[in-house]
């Protein structure tokens, strides 16, 4: 049952430990209370890590570009503390469809991860520009708990 109210406390330190945690709920079990799956999680994740990797599309960089101050120094400081509105719908090329592999996405997110450690330069964001790696790190770390806390684990009968 989804209980769109009930969601855990995570913390986690970097992107390392977001995978950790993917791969202890995708152990245990676990319990929705949210709109989607673990799978679905580690897709959109994915999908905006190699966004900020790959770049973004010119139509998102243009469309960002007049709230950007605005975001900037309002929202983005909310969201590195934790403070992560719910409910905002993102943009369709992120939204993750709905017959998803925990596992599978899992590891395309692990390879996400990678591609982004190895990364020299990273792009843009549509709404908060450019930051330092470590800043698009930690915005990536939030971002995920943000999601995950969504997902609580199911102890499983011994």
């Amino acid at each position: 049952m989804n209980q769109p109210t009930a969601r855990r406390e995570l913390k986690l330190a970097g992107l390392d430990e977001v995978l950790d945690e993917c791969r202890r709920l995708l152990e245990s079990g676990y319990q929705r209370h949210g709109n989607w799956s673990l799978g679905q999680i580690c897709n959109h994740l994915r999908l905006t890590i190699d966004a900020n990797v790959q770049g973004y599309p010119t139509w998102m960089m243009v469309m960002g570009l007049p709230l950007r101050p605005l975001l900037r120094r309002w929202l983005l400081p909310k969201l590195m503390d934790g403070d992560s509105p719910v409910g905002i719908r993102t943009a369709g090329r992120f939204v993750p469809a709905g017959d998803l592999s925990d596992a599978a996405e899992i590891d395309q997110l692990e390879a996400s991860i990678q591609r982004f450690g190895r990364a020299e330069t990273l792009h843009g964001h549509p709404g908060f520009g450019q930051m330092s790696k470590e800043a698009f790190e930690q915005f990536h770390v939030v971002h995920a708990v943000h999601h995950l806390r969504f997902l609580s684990t199911v102890e499983r009968p011994r």
